[in-house]
């Protein structure tokens, strides 16, 4: 399909980089006509990651071997024939399907059974778990030999509904016989070939979305017990923090809520694409049943009357998990921070009490450096006059005409105010040399 758009004269526009992309995934995965009867063997495999490449390699490599039309790189969806049967391959984000198309000659319904059938899967190595393992037989109705559902499959999860206009009817128990096969029988009353093929392919994708959605509960009931211990923890630690006012308890109790987030956040995002998937192949599944377009038959219920009983609890469970989930972690936030303010107004209390006590003990030694400037300037005075004294002395001894105690008594005062402005200048130039 060309993305270019011409406008006269050989001239183009320039498509956007997606525009083949976004055109071509409107016809990506086409109805085929099938003709009744049939027998469709539907397979559907776990292929996230590496495995979506190798099993890419694979059918690749089956198409060669067979001299089969080949797998384009970059196609998602593949259909090849070989003889009477019809492979259709396709391949999504988290899980890759093959539809086998097989003749049916109109014999009982699911004779053969499907284990016998299924032997061309064996040719291909299995690309994942397996996911689906679907069993469906079209077959035309036959008013002279009414077929008896209720025969067919387990009566107590037997579910028939015919589509919109009466021109089908389905039925399924959606429980795997000795095989492993989930079977669905189509009964066509005069579909014609697209019809039916359009009806086979969403039941099929029914089918298919329906076991997928339901990937969702394991990884909620998972869940649910680590959720269940995170909230009676959480009860518990709120409790003990209205007892407690010390700040080691509450360093203690904050560290636990802390753990228990972390906790909380590891299953939560584990689960997240989870849970978002199944909801995204829940809407899928619904949206399938109003395409169809089911009527009632007397004495069943229909598709989207079991599978509301059935499966919408399943759903309602993964999204009341994830909502606890994402209440949890508001709750485990707040009391987190609750308790991270109690912490830090009490260091705050504590650092004051440091900073007043670091104030008080600077005052004290302000108190004892004067003092101890007094006496040492006392003490050096003493030492400088008791010097001056020995030099008058020496003078006097000498024959200088000098009173030894007068001029002693009169050096006294010039010495301390001396050594007292001497000291105190040091003194400053050292407070200013450590700021």
């Amino acid at each position: 399909m060309s993305a270019e758009v011409s406008i006269g004269d050989g001239a183009r526009l320039a498509p956007h980089p997606l525009r083949a992309a976004v055109l071509g995934e409107v016809h990506a995965r086409p109805f085929t006509p099938v003709e009744s009867p049939r027998r469709i063997l539907h397979f559907a495999f776990d292929t996230a990651g590496e495995a979506t490449q190798a099993d890419r390699a694979a059918l690749a490599d089956f198409c060669a071997r067979r001299q089969l039309e080949p797998l384009k790189p970059t196609a998602k969806q593949h259909r090849v024939t070989l003889g009477g049967t019809a492979l259709r391959w396709e391949q999504h984000s988290e899980f890759t399907t093959y539809t086998w198309e097989l003749p049916s000659e109109r014999e009982p319904p699911f004779h053969p059974a499907a284990s016998t059938l299924a032997a061309p899967m064996a040719s291909l190595p299995q690309p994942g778990p397996l996911l689906v393992a679907l069993d469906l037989h079209l077959m035309v109705d036959n008013n002279q030999k009414k077929i008896a559902v209720e025969h067919l499959f387990d009566r107590a999860s037997l579910a028939v509904a015919e589509n919109s206009d009466g021109a089908a009817l389905f039925a399924t128990d959606f429980q795997a016989d000795p095989s492993g096969f989930v079977r669905i029988l189509l009964l066509d009353r005069g579909l014609g070939l697209e019809r039916a093929g359009a009806l086979v392919q969403r039941i099929v994708e029914l089918e298919t979305y329906r076991t997928l959605a339901l990937l969702g509960l394991p990884e909620a009931q998972r869940l649910s017990p680590s959720i269940g211990r995170i909230e009676q923890r959480l009860v518990e630690v709120t409790e003990e923090m209205r007892r407690t006012d010390k700040l080691v308890d509450n360093h203690r109790l904050l560290d636990e809520l802390t753990e228990l987030a972390g906790e909380l956040e590891a299953g939560a995002a584990a689960s997240l694409f989870r849970f978002g998937a199944s909801r995204a192949y829940n809407e899928i599944v619904q949206m399938r049943l109003q395409t169809i377009g089911e009527r009632k038959v007397e004495g069943f219920p229909t598709w989207s009357s079991f599978l509301a009983r059935r499966m919408a609890p399943a759903m309602r469970t993964c999204v009341t998990t994830e909502e606890r989930q994402t209440q949890l972690s508001e709750k485990l936030a707040r009391a987190a921070n609750l308790l991270r303010t109690r912490v830090d107004v009490e260091l705050e209390q504590q650092n004051r009490d440091l900073l007043k006590s670091m104030n008080e003990r600077t005052r004290l030694q302000l108190r004892l450096q004067t003092t101890v400037e007094g006496l040492s300037v006392a003490a050096v005075s003493y030492y400088v006059v008791g010097l001056f004294g020995y030099l008058v002395k020496g003078l006097h001894d000498k024959g200088v005409p000098v009173d030894v105690s007068l001029a002693t008594a009169l050096f006294v005062p010039v010495a301390v105010l001396a050594i007292w402005f001497v000291v105190r200048r040091i003194r400053r130039r050292n407070i200013a040399g450590g700021g």
